[in-house]
C-alpha cells in the first residue's frame, strides 16, 4: 500500500480518536481505496465506522439514498450527489463525519464538463445544518487511472481530519 496513504491514515485515525469521533467514507471512482488505508492500520475499528463502495448509480441509490432525479439532472460526478453521498453515509451509519468521492479516473468516461481527472468531494458532520456540507470539486487531470484514484484518496483522507 502507498506509503503517503498509510501515514495519512494513520494521522486520520489518530486526530479523530483524540477528538472521540468515528468516520465513515462513500467512495465511487476510488473503488474503497480510502477505506482499505483506513484499515490497514491496526486497531483502526474504533475510529473507522465503514466505508461504503457505491460504484454503480444504483448503489449510490440503494445504499446510501441518492435520490434517482439528483443523478438524472446532475449527473453521478456532480456537488449535488457528492453531498446526498455524504448525508446517505452519516445517516446509514454511527459515524460523526462523512466524506464522499465521486469522479472520473479514465481512461474513459469523461465529458467535455466532466474531464478525466475530476473529483467531487463533500463532508458532512453529524448534528451540523445539512445545508452546510462541505463540498469540493478538483481537476487532478490526466494522471492516469491509478494516480487519479491516489490523489483522490488523499484528499478524502485529508477531509476526514477533524
Amino acid at each position: 500500500m502507498d506509503p503517503a496513504l498509510i501515514a495519512l491514515a494513520e494521522t486520520v485515525l489518530a486526530e479523530n480518536r483524540a477528538a472521540g469521533r468515528r468516520i465513515a467514507i462513500a467512495e465511487s471512482c476510488t473503488g474503497g481505496l480510502v477505506a482499505a488505508s483506513l484499515t490497514e492500520i491496526a486497531g483502526s475499528s474504533d475510529v473507522f465506522d465503514r466505508g461504503f463502495v457505491t460504484y454503480s448509480n444504483e448503489a449510490k441509490q440503494e445504499m446510501l439514498g441518492v435520490s434517482e432525479d439528483v443523478i438524472a439532472t446532475f449527473g453521478a460526478v456532480s456537488v449535488a450527489t457528492a453531498w446526498a453521498m455524504a448525508q446517505g453515509a452519516l445517516a446509514h451509519s454511527g459515524a460523526d463525519v462523512a466524506v464522499s468521492i465521486t469522479g472520473i479516473a479514465g481512461p474513459g468516461g469523461a465529458t467535455p464538463s466532466k474531464p478525466v481527472g475530476m473529483v467531487v468531494f463533500a463532508r458532512a458532520v453529524r448534528g451540523q445544518d445539512p445545508e452546510s456540507v462541505v463540498a469540493d470539486t478538483r481537476q487532478f487531470g490526466d494522471l492516469g487511472r491509478a494516480e487519479v484514484r491516489r490523489q483522490a484518496a488523499l484528499v478524502a483522507l485529508d477531509l476526514l481530519r477533524p
